[in-house]
């Protein structure tokens, strides 16, 4: 496999950087980190600019190469993430473009990309959150809809969303991975309770949301009845395969800025420190290459990321907490002076472990499906 880029993909770096250099000046003020309606308006604000200059569906519709050099080109430039419109631009909206009917990816599809329109998800549950096909949120066909009933937990952005990528229970006497559906739910219908969940952080961009007979409409689930775990496995897919992307580039450039720190500091004498920079640096360098194959393999068999998907995200969330722990040691008390924002990565970096499947449900799916061991009690 050549990861070199072609001659069209760096013709496309150089337009890209240039439209960066002009647009990112004509960003107001970065809001309050916690302050997430505001953070909607500003996070939308930016993907309508994107959108504008014809880079609003680089997610979906242009080659993984590009797409890689998109995401690597706004992270060095210092461009807004997607911030609250993860769900829909990195997980939602792949799925339903996917594997949504004509009619669903021309209600849902653009208002993502516009940024008119944002999505949290829907999947843990109280009792079901790495076991995830024990989900217990039933919805019972009514006609032409459905009536759902249940309670979800760390819905990510469900206080300033408008749509929900939501999983429900529609056969309860099925086998537990063959009787879930994927259905698309309007936040604001009635019977939708949402009570923010504040982290160790301090910011509230989880929730719980409770589901009290909420009438959805059959036309919102997306794929059949009862074969929500496949539709739930290409999400799971595209979250643990390429939503990390630009926090990878963001990971590689704190490295940087440690090495930095730790020369003018005196400290890049100390050679255990030098290993250990060393090694993340390296650990940084194979997984974006990890990066560059999965997107090039989804290419080549023309679906979403595969198994070297949970490779990545196992071993990108030990990596993350092991930069921050280096960044602690390096820093001492000078990282209080980097402000909330360090803190709040240091923080945030130990609950990848838990995001996206935990590492322990990474590490059966590499065993069972990379390995080909035989499955776990």
């Amino acid at each position: 496999m050549d990861l070199a880029h072609t001659e069209e993909e760096e013709d496309f770096r150089a337009r890209l950087r240039e439209w960066l250099a002009a647009a990112l000046p004509k960003l107001p003020p970065r809001p309050d980190s916690l302050d997430w309606p505001a953070r909607r308006a500003y996070d939308t604000g930016w993907q309508r600019m994107l959108y504008d200059a014809g880079y609003g569906s680089v997610h979906w519709e242009a080659a993984p190469a590009v797409r890689l050099v998109f995401l690597e080109e706004t992270e060095l430039a210092g461009a807004p993430y997607v911030g609250a419109n993860f769900v829909g631009l990195l997980h939602a909206g792949p799925t339903i473009a996917a594997e949504g009917t004509p009619e669903q990816r021309a209600r849902w599809l653009d208002p993502v990309l516009r940024g008119d329109e944002v999505w949290c998800q829907g999947f843990s549950e109280p009792d079901a959150g790495s076991d995830l096909a024990s989900l217990r949120t039933r919805a019972v066909r009514d006609g032409d809809h459905y009536v759902v009933t249940g309670s979800k937990i760390w819905t990510s952005h469900a206080e300033v969303a408008d749509w929900c990528e939501l999983l429900v229970r529609t056969d309860p006497a099925a086998p537990k991975h063959r009787g879930i559906s994927w259905l698309a739910l309007p936040m604001d219908a009635p019977g939708v309770t949402v009570r923010p969940l504040r982290t160790l952080a301090g910011s509230a961009e989880f929730a719980e949301v409770f589901l009290d007979e909420v009438r959805v409409p059959v036309a919102n689930r997306v794929g059949a009845e009862n074969d929500g775990w496949r539709v739930t496995l290409v999400t799971l897919s595209y979250e643990r395969g390429t939503a990390f992307v630009g926090e990878v580039v963001a990971c590689r450039r704190v490295l940087g800025e440690l090495a930095a720190r730790a020369r003018a500091d005196g400290r890049w004498d100390d050679a255990a420190l030098r290993r250990r920079l060393g090694r993340l640096g390296a650990e940084f360098g194979a997984l974006w290459r990890l990066i560059q194959w999965n997107v090039s393999e989804a290419a080549r068999a023309g679906g979403p990321p595969g198994v070297g998907a949970s490779v990545f995200k196992l071993r990108y969330s030990h990596a993350r907490q092991e930069l921050y722990d280096a960044a602690a040691d390096v820093l001492g008390a000078g990282a209080l002076d980097l402000g909330e924002a360090w803190t709040g990565e240091r923080l945030s970096a130990l609950s990848y472990t838990i995001a996206a499947g935990t590492s322990q449900i990474q590490r059966s799916i590499v065993a069972e499906r990379v390995l080909g061991l035989p499955k776990g009690r």
